[in-house]
Formats: C-alpha cells, structure tokens, sequence
C-alpha cells in the first residue's frame, strides 16, 4: 500500500504492518526462486528455504515491457513521445500514465491488448475513452481530422463474454475505432525519418506487417512465473493447475492457488474483485 499523497510519512511499510497479525512472519524484500511439491519446500532469494504443511500461491504474473522487442527503451522516452505501457511496476508508472491517450493530435492511436490470459484482461479496453477524449479536441481543433484510435490485440474478441462483446464491437463502429483482431505485437521501432513504427503478425497466416502511430497504449503480455512452470504446478495455459470450485491443486492436495495465475476460464482478479 503506498500513501503517495503523503510522500514525507514514508507510510508505505507501516500501512502493511498494521493489516498483519502480529503472530504472522513476513519476509519483505524477497521473491520465491523454487518450490519443491514433493519435499514441501519454498527457496527465496535472500537464501532462506521454508518447509510447509500448506502452501497458498498467488504469485500473479509475470507482465513486463521486455516482452515486447523495443518496448522498454520507448517506453522510456519523453511523455511527449506519447508511448504508455499498462503495468504497474514502480510509483513513477502512476505520474507517468496520468495522461495516456489524451494528447493524439493526429495519425492513429494504437490500443493493444496482448493474449489471454493476461493481466487486467477485462479492464484495459480504454479505446472508447481515448476516442471521447479525440473527439472533444477535433472539436477544439487540438487534433486533426486524420486522428484516429485503433484496437489490436491476438486475441478474435475483446472480451470473452459474447454480449458483452457484441456491444463492444458495435459501440467502436459507431465511433470509428478500428478494431484489428488477431494481430499480435512484436516490436515497437523508430525508422529512419523518427516515425513510430509497430510491427504485428498475423496469429492465422504469421504474415508481419509494419504499422506506423503516432501514440500508443500497450498492454504487455503477461507470462507464468519461471518458479511455477518448473515446480509442474501449470497446465497447458501455463496458469496454476487447480480446481474450478475448490481451488487445491489438482495433483498437490497440499497446495492452493488464486488470482490472475489460476489454470481456469475465470474474469482475472482485479476484475472479479471490483465487481
């Protein structure tokens, strides 16, 4: 929990501490390298190794800009640069993103959402909101008419819920939004004269393409963490091999998983959790 409106209380450990009982053990600082299922044992990175008698996992997933070529260092460029990443890795993302899809002055905004399962399936379709902000500047003559926002994503729907998505789909060609489904994004480049260039594949035909934008919103891909796959807990979807109703382990009684990383067809977390 960070209180980044009061930055000189430093509150950030202590709002953690007060929400733990005080009989709990807490290992800050750490991540998790290696569970044994068979011994019962979870490796750290600071070194220490942990038996249980029970194991909960929720480890999420493993989202990052790397797994876009190119992304990381555009990412990084001035805000004016108008390239914003969905991921939420450090406070300064928060300041940094405060802005995203509202300054399209002209050429095409690129929304993109990466494969399912992925984390903020769900909640990062902003497209219709992006398109309300262009609007409101062409009619202020902040953006041109060429101006334009742009869906992609690998996936053949935005949302996974038919009506839901029939609606999505029917609202975006009231607006204008071009929705470009089964494309998935490999790199994000400048070319020679400084244009923004993305390259997609086609998920049917694997032909690539070279697409040039003047601003963009990327979802990452998100990935199962190292640890799980190598512990065997996955399934083919690479989310954690557990039950539907109970949420135990399919072959490990002893252990338990939630949020994004459940092996299932399930609303990811954040999503479930506000609803």
């Amino acid at each position: 929990m960070a209180h980044s409106h009061l930055p000189e209380l430093k509150l950030e450990s202590g709002t953690v501490t007060a929400q733990v009982e005080s009989w709990s053990k807490i290992e800050g600082h750490t991540r998790v390298t290696k569970i044994n299922p068979v011994k019962n044992t979870v490796d750290l990175s600071n070194g220490k190794t942990f038996t249980y008698k029970t194991l909960v996992l929720a480890p999420g997933f493993d989202h990052s800009s790397k797994f876009i070529k190119g992304l990381e260092e555009m990412e990084k460029g001035p805000e004016s640069e108008n390239v914003f990443t969905h991921v939420l890795d450090h406070k300064s993302r928060v300041s940094r993103n405060f802005l995203n899809g509202w300054n399209n002055t002209h050429g095409d905004l690129i929304c993109y959402s990466p494969k399912f399962p992925y984390k903020g399936e769900g909640t990062d379709f902003y497209a219709l909101y992006y398109e309300h902000f262009m609007r409101q500047d062409k009619l202020h003559g902040r953006a041109t008419a060429n101006a334009r926002i742009q869906y992609w994503t690998p996936n053949k729907e935005i949302y996974r819920f038919p009506y839901a998505n029939e609606i999505a789909l029917d609202e975006c060609h009231k607006r204008g939004i071009d929705v470009m489904l089964g494309w998935e994004l490999l790199e994000v480049k400048k070319d020679s004269h400084e244009r923004k260039i993305a390259v997609f594949k086609n998920v049917d035909t694997g032909v690539t393409i070279e697409k040039d934008f003047n601003a963009a919103c990327i979802n990452p891909p998100s990935k199962p963490h190292s640890f799980v796959v190598e512990a065997g807990l996955t399934n083919e979807t690479g989310g954690i091999d557990v039950n539907k109703y109970t949420l135990q382990h399919k072959k490990h009684d002893n252990i338990f998983a939630f949020g994004d990383a459940v092996g299932f067809d399930t609303t990811r977390t954040h999503s479930g959790a506000m609803a």
